[in-house]
């Protein structure tokens, strides 16, 4: 072999190692990425049943395989890498950021809800959020997406719904001496519709039982509520990535110092019925208001859901954690395996002197955001938080609590006791003012915006 013969053996050589290198790790590194897809899609399967509300539809016939949905979302592993295609592997835990689709360079994501079982226990809705009552609508957790970006999207759509009906019939509630929509609900869906009602110059009333801001409103201190930007009426996108309890509230604020902001708080809906004529009468302890629409932004979490022990009515058990750091020097047993009550185990076990158990009636968490499960991990590690899994609580006493765990009973000494078990939705109350319920297919497209979206992007491709 001659010597310009082997230098450019060698030169050729070195150009297949180092074009080989990058090769060799992107395929380690895309089998190792399916491997970890597949063991995802079977943990999936045993500890879920399915996506509980909104989750990410793929069409496979236009996804290319890039990889960006799947580094996106800020709960972890919904979607992987199989094939060569992007799949939905946990899509319990969707709860609607919606980043996937945006990210999607051809538009083969679409935001859709469950299906048709997973949704006997909720209200009938069109596409338009209107219930099986015509012109009542409901938005926000209550209707299945979770997340306040999608509230205050729908409090926008749906009254620009509302407003687009009145106009078509030409129908003036100024000179029939009632409301073009009441809002029940002032929490962010609620205060997004009052805003859009606003800005359409439209004559609406806002009803919220309690204190501005609904749930937000009782987050403990600096919780992050928002993880993705959202554009409210009148004042535009937040661009920020993180919003705090904080942020939000001071915004809240600023709406209600609006004179053209008309909410009454501390006023509870008690009824809600339907004339002849096709109005709407709210009846409240403080007075009666008439609709040509109606918009509830109930919130989901209704009632708290309680454990039915002994000792349960005692004052030192409670439902929501405000203030973690009001509780120092403490034995605290937390109740329940969502983030809720992961969150305020880990919030308490911060605090100076606390001894914090936490109670879990599985054997493993199942459905927690990705960055709880990491940080429950550390406090577990730590000392922290005792987590107690198979373990139900049987008494509570004054200065103690009775779990069994595994068919054994441990007393423990106590100070207080946090319940998470979830809220009682108001199904009663939206059954009582007509609303029907039962299954129905909720694979519907979260909105026309997404489709038009996803069809642009369509045919830029296919240009």
């Amino acid at each position: 072999m001659t010597d310009s013969l082997l230098s450019d053996f060698l030169y050729a050589l070195m150009y297949a190692v180092i074009l080989g290198i990058p090769v060799a790790l992107y395929l380690r590194s895309l089998k190792h990425r399916e491997a970890k897809a597949r063991a995802a899609a079977e943990k999936g399967k045993l500890h879920s049943s399915g996506p509980q509300a909104q989750h990410p539809h793929i069409d496979l016939e236009w996804c290319i395989g890039c990889q960006l949905c799947t580094t996106v979302c800020p709960e972890g592993d919904v979607l992987a890498m199989l094939g060569g295609k992007a799949v939905l592997v946990n899509g319990y835990k969707c709860i609607g950021h919606s980043l996937c689709a945006e990210v999607c360079p051809v538009g083969a994501i679409t935001m859709v809800r469950a299906t048709p079982s997973m949704g006997a226990d909720m209200p009938v809705m069109s596409d338009e959020y209107e219930t099986s009552v015509e012109n009542m609508f409901i938005i926000g957790e209550l209707g299945g997406l979770a997340l306040i970006k999608n509230a205050v999207n729908q409090g926008r759509e749906c009254v620009d719904t509302i407003q687009g009906r009145l106009q078509a019939d030409g129908v003036s509630s100024r000179a029939q001496g009632v409301y073009d929509v009441v809002i029940v609900g002032a929490g962010p869906a609620g205060i997004a519709a009052s805003l859009r009602a606003i800005q359409n110059k439209m004559n609406y009333l806002t009803l919220e039982q309690d204190e501005l801001g609904g749930t937000v409103a009782k987050y403990p201190r600096q919780k992050l509520v928002m993880t993705s930007p959202v554009e409210f009426p009148m004042y535009g996108k937040f661009k920020k990535t993180e919003l705090s309890k904080e942020n939000l509230l001071a915004f809240w604020k600023q709406v209600m110092d609006r004179a053209d902001f008309k909410v009454h708080t501390g006023e509870k809906v008690d009824d809600i019925s339907k004339g002849e004529d096709g109005l709407f009468t709210i009846t409240t302890p403080k007075g009666r208001y008439r609709g040509l629409a109606i918009i509830l932004a109930l919130g989901r979490t209704g009632t708290p859901r309680k454990l039915g022990v002994k000792g349960e009515q005692l004052a030192k058990v409670m439902y929501r954690l405000i203030e973690a750091d009001h509780y120092v020097n403490k034995k605290i047993l937390v109740v329940g395996g969502g983030d809720s009550a992961i969150e305020a185990a880990m919030g308490l076990g911060h605090q100076h002197g606390n001894t914090v158990t936490l109670s879990y009636r599985k054997e493993s968490f199942s459905r927690i955001k990705e960055r709880n499960a990491t940080r429950i991990e550390e406090c577990m590690r730590t000392g922290k938080v005792k987590v107690v899994f198979n373990s139900n609580p049987l008494e509570i006493t004054p200065d103690s609590v009775v779990l069994e765990v595994n068919g054994q009973q441990h007393q423990i000494p106590n100070d207080y006791v946090w319940v998470f078990a979830g809220g009682i939705p108001p199904n009663d109350f939206l059954k009582k003012i007509g609303i029907g319920f039962g299954k129905r297919d909720m694979t519907v497209e979260a909105s026309n915006e997404a489709k038009q979206a996803a069809q642009a992007a369509r045919q830029l491709v296919q240009a």
